[in-house]
């Protein structure tokens, strides 16, 4: 759904926007929580049901969404718990998430069905009736209008979709689960869904798949915005896939100039990041593999990284031990300005679990989407079509900047190496979305990608798949590529990646 305008885009959007105003306008001297009481009657105006079947059940939804956006837990709902719980401590700028990140509100699900199969009007009834015949239940008869299933016989084998000369039986899922590849989706006993946490890497797919938005992550929108206004210094480093998401008329320049209104004090390129990975990951491999490690899987995605692992943990040490661009990125802004926070800004919601790392948390203090910048842009009232150009001072590679598109890791590790070792032949695997992942770890391990790099991307399309992403993902696509043409560097070979790319913040904003 990502590219349309839908209720839900409404809903995210106006949430965002209502936390990112109230951080921007609050007293930072007092604790004043009414603004919240009154923001579901805000998104949720008058006394007809829009979206429900009760106006009362929509503002309860819109309350939690309120509450994760602001980095909170939701409330249980078997005993009473005042929507301010919690509050006082979300309000101070070093407030840290808590696990889990990704969360179903149980009375916004649906219950929908698991798995189903179902006859539609498609079918004609004929003679052959072919479903019945290969049906090892006997869980399909003849009706007088159409072919019947039996759902409590129904082994769900699949086998009378396929016979089926008309096309006339379907299949269909609970979409959430249908897009979580980690098989994280269960139901809780009245048949909602509900998240394994053992299993989940927080790819945020499910968020994006449910159309009841009953799923919603925590944000840091409402600690990011505290920061800014206690005068903190704040860097941004800008995630590749941001080319294209904005709009047409929101060129890169553009989109730059917008977040610094924001009173961030300066944005980077993590493609910048991408290329010291590159180079380090390229290293890594000439090193390892195949004479230490069978294989080098990459470590961008961290919800791949953390899949694979969970998956075939024996295999966990072929995962690059490089930093992913974010972190790399952030350790040099903190080499230069310790006192500085960072805010990573993406399309990736593992990435705030990623920041949670003990190893990482010490250089990113903050993970918001571009769908959180857009709540940020709405409650400032920034228009990025009218916003000056603004140069980006630190340059990625074409290399670096592709990495947010499917292939693009891959192709810039293999580049860097050919340059190191020209004679040297790099077989790549490459996987995007998590069910395709799984089939590149079982061919891993039965032994069929030795001497191999393998590229694991948990959305579909790269990062410009991502959940908090806004555009159409071929079209983002395109536009990262073009993007990325305009480097005046081909490979993270070529870029010079001077470590003094971050001169004192006042010198470039000037």
């Amino acid at each position: 759904m990502r590219g349309i305008f839908t209720p839900i885009t409404k809903i995210r959007r106006q949430v965002f926007t209502e936390v990112a105003k109230f951080a921007f306008e609050r007293d930072l001297d007092q604790e004043d929580y009414n603004y919240f009481y009154e923001s579901s009657y805000r998104i949720i105006p008058g006394e007809v049901a829009t979206y429900r079947d009760s106006v009362f059940k929509e503002r309860a939804i819109i309350r939690e969404r309120i509450r994760l956006a602001m980095g909170l837990p939701i409330r249980p709902t078997q005993t009473h718990t005042p929507l301010t719980l919690g509050m006082d401590q979300a309000m101070k700028a070093d407030k840290q998430l808590e696990m889990p990140l990704v969360n179903v509100i149980p009375f916004a699900c649906a219950a929908c069905p698991t798995d189903m199969f179902e006859v539609s009007d498609n079918c004609r009834k004929c003679l052959a009736h072919p479903c019945t015949s290969v049906c090892p239940v006997n869980a399909i008869s003849i009706g007088k209008t159409a072919a019947i299933i039996d759902h409590d016989k129904c082994i769900k084998c699949g086998r009378c979709k396929e016979a089926c000369p008309y096309n006339a039986i379907m299949r269909f899922g609970r979409p959430c689960a249908e897009a979580c590849g980690a098989k994280a989706i269960i139901s809780d006993e009245l048949g909602r869904a509900k998240i394994d946490h053992d299993k989940c890497v927080s790819c945020g797919l499910c968020i994006v798949a449910c159309p009841f938005a009953a799923i919603a992550d925590k944000s840091e929108i409402l600690q990011l915005i505290t920061a800014i206004r206690m005068g903190q210094k704040v860097f941004a480093a800008l995630a590749p896939a941001f080319v294209g998401q904005f709009g047409p008329l929101a060129t890169p320049g553009k989109i730059v100039s917008g977040i610094k209104a924001l009173g961030i004090t300066r944005v980077i390129e993590v493609g910048w990041g991408a290329d010291i990975g590159s180079l380090h990951e390229a290293e890594e491999f000439l090193r390892e593999v195949p004479e230490k490690k069978p294989f080098l899987g990459t470590s961008c995605c961290p919800a791949w990284s953390t899949f694979a692992k969970k998956v075939q943990p024996e295999s966990a040490d072929c995962i690059a031990q490089t930093h992913a661009p974010m972190v790399a990125s952030a350790k040099e802004i903190k080499k230069e300005h310790p006192d500085a926070k960072v805010v990573f800004i993406g399309p990736c919601i593992a990435k705030k679990v990623e920041a949670l790392e003990d190893e990482v948390r010490p250089y990113v203090d903050y993970v918001i989407t571009y769908e959180e910048l857009m709540g940020l842009f709405a409650a400032k009232g920034i228009e990025l079509d009218e916003m000056e150009e603004a140069p980006l001072t630190t340059f990625a590679s074409r290399d670096g900047r592709n990495y947010a598109v499917a292939g693009g890791v891959a192709a810039g590790v293999v580049n860097v190496i050919k340059k190191l070792d020209p004679g040297r032949e790099v077989p790549v695997m490459k996987a995007d979305g998590l069910s395709e992942c799984r089939k590149m770890l079982t061919l891993a391990k039965a032994g069929k990608a030795k001497g191999h790099l393998l590229e694991g991307m948990a959305c579909p399309g790269g990062c410009v798949g991502g959940p908090g992403t806004l555009a159409v993902i071929t079209r983002a696509g395109k536009s990262v590529a073009a993007f990325a043409e305009t480097s005046p560097y081909e490979t993270a070979k070529d870029n010079p990646l001077d470590h003094r790319a971050f001169p004192d913040p006042q010198s470039v904003n000037d």
